[in-house]
């Protein structure tokens, strides 16, 4: 359930101070993200880039059909299949 939470942020984001949560005195100032929030355009990606490289880490190939199948040939001539599926993209 917080698989986009762990992208790595390749860009300053900055957002207002949350209702409830407002400094005071502050009122005008904006927070630096230092994570990704649920609801951030770039979420899916980055977790998507991340994965990508642990999986290329460990010899899987990504198929040149969907970008969400990866494969590795195992040294007995079998192939392990990994099929990758997130439902609110």
């Amino acid at each position: 359930k917080t698989a986009f939470l762990h992208g790595e942020l390749e860009e300053d984001i900055y957002m207002q101070q949350l209702e409830g949560f407002i400094v005071s005195k502050k009122e005008g100032y904006v927070c630096l993200l230092k994570k990704f929030l649920y609801g951030l355009k770039q979420s899916p990606r980055q977790w998507y880039k991340r994965v990508d490289s642990f999986m290329t880490s460990y010899d899987f190939k990504r198929s040149s059909f969907d970008s969400c199948v990866y494969f590795k040939k195992n040294s007995d001539g079998s192939f392990v299949y990994l099929l990758l599926y997130v439902d609110d993209v």
